[in-house]
């Protein structure tokens, strides 16, 4: 398994620039990059996403981690999006240096995805495609506020992670439709809540993350 090197790069604010802690990791011959970041009250070494980025190793994905600027400065609660649209940015920057030619994949978990998301369509960022480990669609209890407005718009390939009891994506139907009105893209049900835990089960969240990865390079794989 390829060690991962602490990293930090410049995120670029309307206020002026910050810096944000990553995490790097490059097997011999990877055959793409997955960048990732955390949900919204999370980090970038959340155990979920650091077992995901292991695994994505091993299966020889180069990786990295990192903090959204919210997060960096020790805040639970997400900021501007303006600010996490930047963070994605800064990543993006960042790998242009360690890319070498290969492609480029966005995934976050939660909130972090929807910002790729955000970014992509905006045309911030243009990732070869768009990984989302538990797309909140709406806020729990309220399907009438969809997030999905701007999903259509982008035409990378997108895959959708959705455990089939979040709250997040309940009722079905609509995560379901949203994914048919994109241009390309794919929802993949697992079993789990938002977390992708399965209740009578206890595992522990680096475990879950592991246990995705497979999944994702696969269906990565088959679009590259």
């Amino acid at each position: 398994m390829t060690d991962e090197v602490a990293e930090r790069f410049i995120v670029t604010l309307p206020s002026g620039t910050v810096e944000v802690s990553a995490a790097f990791g490059a097997p011999r011959d990877a055959w793409c990059v997955a960048a990732m970041t955390h949900g919204a009250g999370s980090r970038f070494d959340s155990p979920f996403l650091v077992g995901f980025a292991e695994r994505l190793r091993e299966l020889g994905a180069a990786t990295l981690r990192f903090n959204l600027p919210y997060a960096e400065a020790g805040r639970r609660m997400p900021g501007p999006v303006a600010h996490a649209i930047a963070g994605w940015a800064g990543a993006m920057s960042f790998l242009d240096t360690r890319a070498d030619g290969i492609p480029v994949w966005t995934m976050g978990r939660s909130y972090g995805g929807r910002m790729a998301s955000m970014a992509a369509a905006g045309g911030v960022i243009t990732p070869t495609g768009l990984v989302y480990l538990g797309y909140p669609l709406h806020a729990p209890g309220k399907p009438e506020s969809p997030r999905i407005a701007h999903l259509p718009s982008i035409a990378a390939p997108q895959l959708f992670v959705s455990g089939r009891t979040d709250p997040f994506v309940e009722p079905h139907a609509q995560l379901e439709d949203a994914v048919v009105a994109c241009p390309n893209a794919q929802l993949m049900w697992v079993d789990g809540n938002h977390s992708y835990e399965v209740k009578g089960h206890k595992r522990p969240a680096d475990e879950l993350g592991a246990d995705l990865a497979p999944l994702v390079a696969e269906w990565m794989r088959s679009r590259t």
